[in-house]
């Protein structure tokens, strides 16, 4: 195996467990797997800067009963060996939509964590 392919496979299993901590209602598992100073521009809700911020954003749309994510048409992309950004499609059981990019950035430790997360909602259910 190559280390692109190494790195995208590390990256997904990053991905996949998030989703699976947001399906599983955990928000602070979540907060985990962003960087401190990470940014996320969720179109068209605005643009959210730093865990606290973050946090604020997620934690009430998460006890608000918004689960069942998934991702579709995931793409890997990788920029240098401590960058990666992931676009793909997601749907929930609230809405779906596209996410343009998610910047994961590979910390010192060796963890991976979003320092980005851009993504739009294309059509809500509620």
């Amino acid at each position: 195996m190559d280390n692109e392919t190494s790195i995208k496979q590390s990256v997904l299993k990053c991905s996949q467990n998030w989703i699976k901590s947001f399906n599983a209602g955990n928000v602070d598992s979540c907060l985990a797997g962003y960087q401190s100073d990470a940014v996320i521009n969720a179109k068209p809700l605005g643009t959210f800067k730093g865990i606290a911020e973050i946090d604020a954003f997620w934690r009430p749309f998460m006890a608000s009963g918004a689960g069942e994510l998934k991702y579709e048409d995931v793409d890997l992309q990788v920029i240098d060996a401590s960058t990666v950004l992931l676009s793909a499609s997601w749907s929930m059981n609230v809405g779906r939509g596209i996410i343009t990019m998610e910047k994961w950035v590979q910390q010192d430790d060796g963890n991976w964590l979003l320092a980005q997360d851009d993504f739009e909602i294309q059509e809500n259910f509620q």
